[in-house]
């Protein structure tokens, strides 16, 4: 989809900023269109013109997000493409805003529907970005034929997403390439065959 370039490009990249930044701070619950606005130093009716609700502002963040976020790594192997993996969403969830705007996320999600789809429509880009590295592996003949590469990646980020959502203190690298090295095993002991 082709974005709109000059000031409306602008507009949009406020209003999004200021809407990441109020789920960061305040989720859900404090992030109102008039406020974002607000921060965004845009007039009210364009918020409410353009995007109508915050379930809307949401998934319009989540559009900019997987657009923006660091494609994959090709590091010839599937410990290093998985570790790669395995990091950036580490990096990602231990960032101060970045965590804290994911969990907003993922807590409207469990009560608006359209963030819910739209957050579903982030990981299914970010996935399909990302899983391929497994097909890659079964052509070296590291993973066995048949290998489900969108599982794998799934099975990567899981735990360290279920850190971020019940513990406080930082996931750390140690537990991200643990989680990649895992999900490594069970591919050689063909577990997502």
């Amino acid at each position: 989809m082709a974005r709109p370039g000059g000031r409306t490009a602008r507009v949009r990249r406020a209003v999004l900023r200021a809407t990441g930044d109020l789920l960061a701070e305040v989720g859900l619950s404090g992030t109102d269109l008039a406020t974002v606005a607000r921060d965004a130093g845009v007039g009210k009716s364009t918020v409410y013109r353009r995007w109508g609700s915050t379930p809307a502002l949401i998934a319009d963040l989540l559009v900019e997000m997987a657009d923006e976020s660091s494609p994959r790594s090709r590091t010839g192997s599937l410990t290093g493409d998985l570790r790669a993996n395995a990091l950036l969403v580490q990096t990602t969830l231990d960032d101060r805003r970045q965590g804290r705007l994911f969990a907003a996320i993922i807590a409207a999600a469990t009560t608006d529907p359209d963030t819910a789809q739209a957050l579903e429509r982030f990981y299914d880009t970010r996935i399909t970005e990302w899983s391929p590295c497994v097909d890659e592996a079964v052509e070296r003949g590291e993973a066995p034929a048949g290998t489900d590469g969108v599982t794998v990646i799934r099975a990567v980020s899981a735990p360290l997403y279920y850190h971020r959502l019940t513990r406080a203190d930082p996931i750390g690298r140690d537990r991200a390439i643990l989680a990649a090295d895992a999900a490594v095993a069970a591919v050689v002991a063909g577990v997502f065959a």
